[in-house]
């Protein structure tokens, strides 16, 4: 009875909680957001056929293998193009054909290489895997995936278009993201609760420590090419500041419910093998355990990030005009210092402050069962 009437309970504010960020969120002063009108381009799947001038240029025919114009065959003029070597295009390459109005004149060109069953396979390939050593937490961890896709895609990005905080609807998405992954995968429990706790409290010290950081470092997010796009772009008017912001919020949720989720684990077992443990000695060795996670997690955030930006590194690395210091001092590294410390530094937080949350809750509620 006890624990029916702690899920009944932790529902009933979860979806309180829920209801109250969607309402802020929705009265939130924004403007709406209405992308400039201009003619859309349009784009087919193709074959390359025949590739022909290969020395002065390329003469490429491609037949179209997808959609209404499917069967057609189109002659695509590619001399002149400035692209990457790598793209040498052969016969029986699947390909992007870009189709676009200039004047009165129709003009087709080779937009990439067609990758979106690979894209799939890949996709497929890790769903199967996690379905069949996670079973049904696997499973439920992909419906928490895409319900995470679904609140970047359909609810932070819109409202930052329309002008919202992007730091608050980041706070509110990632919410909802992590009541929804944490309890779907783990179930309606103690271990998950003292999960999210520890993850809601630790993402809003994060938050603290990126503005006291930001701001210090007078990082102003234009470190990345796409950011400079999006400042160009006159129909927007973002905080790229709070752009920031919010993408090491997203950054540090990413791997926040995973520590959380384990010293809860690590706290509920030691307890249920020692049910006389009290709350300090339940912390001290949950803490044990969690100190070999730590020592773990120091790498995690640096080695995603420094994979990300690997032609990054090798661009200064042979870069001579400029002295390390002036480098490192440039806001496009200091953005991504700043990015992976304090993502770091609140997933070491997050071991001691989910320990605490573990060792005082879960006996608690077990003796109360």
């Amino acid at each position: 009875m006890a624990q029916k009437s702690f899920k009944f309970s932790l529902l009933v504010i979860l979806a309180f909680a829920a209801m109250s960020i969607l309402a802020f969120a929705q009265t939130a002063e924004a403007e709406d957001f209405t992308p400039e009108t201009a003619e859309p381009e349009k784009f087919y799947v193709a074959l390359v056929t025949e590739v022909t001038e290969l020395e002065a240029g390329k003469i490429v025919v491609v037949e179209i293998i997808k959609g209404e114009r499917k069967g057609e065959k189109i002659l695509i003029d590619n001399s002149g193009v400035q692209t990457a070597p790598q793209y040498v295009f052969a016969p029986g390459d699947k390909v992007v054909v870009g189709q676009f109005q200039s004047l009165d004149e129709t003009i087709y060109y080779l937009a990439d290489y067609y990758r979106t069953d690979q894209i799939l396979g890949v996709l497929a390939f890790f769903f199967a895997l996690a379905i069949f050593f996670g079973r049904g937490k696997g499973a439920r961890s992909i419906l928490g995936l895409a319900f995470t896709v679904a609140i970047l895609v359909w609810f932070i990005v819109p409202q930052i278009l329309n002008g919202a905080s992007p730091v608050l609807i980041t706070l509110a998405g990632s919410f909802l993201i992590a009541v929804v992954a944490i309890f779907l995968a783990h179930g309606l429990n103690v271990r998950a609760a003292v999960a999210f706790s520890g993850t809601l409290i630790t993402l809003i010290l994060a938050v603290a420590l990126a503005m006291i950081f930001v701001e210090g470092s007078q990082l102003l997010g234009l470190g990345s090419e796409e950011a400079m796009f999006l400042q160009l772009d006159p129909s927007l008017t973002l905080n790229l500041q709070g752009l920031l912001l919010s993408g090491i919020i997203i950054g540090t949720l990413g791997v926040l419910d995973d520590v959380t989720a384990s010293q809860a684990a690590v706290v509920d077992e030691i307890s249920k093998a020692n049910e006389s443990l009290g709350f300090k000695e339940l912390y001290k060795r949950g803490l044990s355990v969690g100190h070999e996670h730590i020592a773990a997690l120091v790498n995690t955030l640096f080695l995603a990030y420094a994979g990300a930006a690997l032609p990054l590194f090798l661009l200064f690395y042979i870069n001579k005009t400029q002295p390390l210091w002036v480098i490192l001092n440039g806001e496009l590294i200091a953005e991504e210092i700043v990015r992976t410390m304090v993502g770091s530094s609140a997933l070491v937080l997050a071991v001691p402050i989910t320990t605490a949350l573990a060792a005082y809750f879960i006996p608690k509620y077990r003796n109360t069962n």
